[in-house]
């Protein structure tokens, strides 16, 4: 058998590297790069992030703006991750539970994970009532303006808290207050329940989701709106309510036993 490293030597493919190289790269960056900037970052000549550019826009994992000539990712590579079975089984198995509490409480509910400074929405249901605020499926929103953020970073260690406030530092400051605020909360309650920083109106209402080991790996978020209409609704206090029994049963349906 040969050895890891002669394994690499041989079977090297630069092209893909360099692929996945651009990819990464721009994954981590929260704003679109220009090729130039991609190039520098990547120690690689214009030319040949160039061409490996060119091919990944075609193929559909990179978008090009022409006004401000930058390159960011699109939601593919979203779609693709979300075939991997952790990520499937996750919304395969809330699925039921959030068309049940959706239908339950009359409002739309929807499944997020973390990615870096992100929040990435995995699975989505409508409220079944007419009037409906939601979040589009594959939507990629800053972590410091969502419930949903402060729920999946609530867990964090005192190490990990550290390098989330450095990753938020360009963000204006009251923002980053605020997110941390709703943080604390949500650490010391187990969820968070605030004013949406981007519809007026609403009251975002999150829980968290657990894996067997006791880590937050979802959460599942209501944008809550108070309905004028005739008829007996349920409130903010049943939603929060329904909403943290449903993902303590979600919970241990993947295994953990958070809440018990």
């Amino acid at each position: 058998m040969s050895r890891p490293q002669e394994r690499s030597d041989k079977y090297s493919a630069p092209a893909l590297s360099k692929g996945l190289d651009i990819l990464e790269f721009l994954a981590s960056e929260a704003e679109a790069q220009k090729k130039a900037d991609i190039a520098r970052a990547l120690e690689r000549s214009i030319s040949e992030i160039f061409r490996m550019l060119v091919v990944l826009e075609q193929r559909g994992y990179v978008a090009f703006d022409e006004h401000s000539e930058r390159y960011s990712l699109t939601t593919k590579l979203f779609e693709i991750a979300h075939r991997y079975p952790p990520v499937r089984r996750l919304s395969t198995v809330a699925a039921a539970s959030m068309q049940t509490l959706a239908r339950d409480i009359n409002q739309s509910v929807h499944m997020a994970i973390r990615h870096d400074t992100e929040i990435l929405v995995i699975a989505q249901v409508d409220s079944p009532g007419n009037n409906v605020t939601s979040v589009r499926l594959g939507a990629r929103i800053p972590l410091a303006q969502t419930a949903s953020g402060a729920v999946l970073t609530a867990d964090l260690s005192a190490e990990d808290l550290v390098l989330l406030e450095q990753m938020l530092a360009e963000q204006p400051e009251k923002l980053r207050r605020m997110f941390m605020q709703n943080r604390d909360f949500a650490s010391k309650h187990g969820y968070s329940e605030c004013k949406s920083m981007v519809v007026e109106g609403v009251t975002n209402i999150s829980a968290p989701v657990h894996d067997h080991s006791g880590q937050v790996i979802a959460a599942v978020t209501i944008p809550f709106v108070k309905r004028l209409t005739a008829g007996e609704h349920p409130g903010k206090v049943q939603a929060r309510k329904a909403l943290m029994q449903m993902c303590r049963n979600v919970s241990r349906m993947l295994g953990g036993m958070a809440g018990e």
